[in-house]
């Protein structure tokens, strides 16, 4: 028997994209949707492509990747998110890859869909994920609760061909999802022992509009880039202003960073 994958992927009411992400990843030897109680279709849709489901407690992003790796068998792990979709040429590629020795892991691009537009700059492309590592050789950072870290034992390379992400269809979608990714933000930061000062509320939130818009190019996508880029520093104030807040829930006075 030849190297085997595992494809994964978490779920919480995905019913409406587990059919096309389950139908793009068809070619891996398993398939497992690990579930978070979902209280629509996505469990029966799963089954219905293949999918060993097993449904666990939500606790964080890390703490429910790493309960995945235990369920997997594959010799390989590639991790796919509801949202994203593996392309033939990323099939084609995977499969070539892990069939050789060093690296153990590997950094998948994206192609980011954000409000039905790719975007190509203000940090959203190429979106290098580690996603693709031998089971027994990685695992998730647990004190880092978003935008997860992968703790790998050895050498990453880095593929060429995507996964396209429909990141955000909408910007209310962008906003709900910016407040749950700001409270673990800004909970890991008070826990890191960051305090708010007075100038936060306004360098902070300037500089990531410089830094997206600017140096990251998001200039080069007109509108769309100016937008993105006004939203994710408005998202850094936020992200201050839950600082804030953590600091007088716990009586600790800011200016000390």
């Amino acid at each position: 028997m030849g190297v085997r994958l595992s494809v994964v992927v978490l779920t919480k009411n995905e019913e409406r994209n587990i059919a096309a992400c389950l139908g793009s990843v068809q070619w891996a030897d398993e398939l497992i949707v690990l579930d978070s109680f979902s209280e629509d279709a996505t469990v029966e849709i799963a089954r219905i492509f293949g999918a060993k489901v097993y449904q666990r407690q939500f606790v964080n992003y890390p703490d429910q990747r790493n309960a995945a790796l235990e369920l997997a068998e594959g010799d390989w792990v590639l991790f796919i998110d509801a949202d994203e979709r593996a392309t033939p040429e990323l099939a084609a590629e995977v499969r070539r890859v892990i069939e050789n020795e060093p690296p153990v892991g590997w950094w998948v691009p994206r192609k980011n869909y954000i409000f039905g537009r790719w975007t190509r700059h203000a940090g959203w492309s190429p979106d290098y994920q580690l996603r693709l590592f031998r089971r027994h050789r990685a695992r998730y950072d647990e004190a880092r609760e978003v935008h997860e870290l992968v703790i790998l034992d050895g050498e990453a390379g880095y593929l060429e061909s995507a996964l396209i992400h429909y990141n955000y269809d909408n910007v209310a979608q962008f906003f709900a999802r910016q407040g749950l990714y700001t409270d673990y933000e800004a909970r890991a930061m008070f826990k890191r022992g960051v305090r708010v000062k007075p100038q936060n509320f306004i360098l902070q939130p300037l500089r990531e509009f410089r830094r997206r818009y600017i140096s990251l190019e998001g200039y080069r996508d007109g509108l769309h880039g100016l937008l993105l880029s006004s939203l994710m520093a408005y998202y850094e104030l936020v992200k201050y202003v839950k600082l804030a807040g953590y600091g007088l829930k716990k009586g600790v006075k800011s200016g000390k960073m």
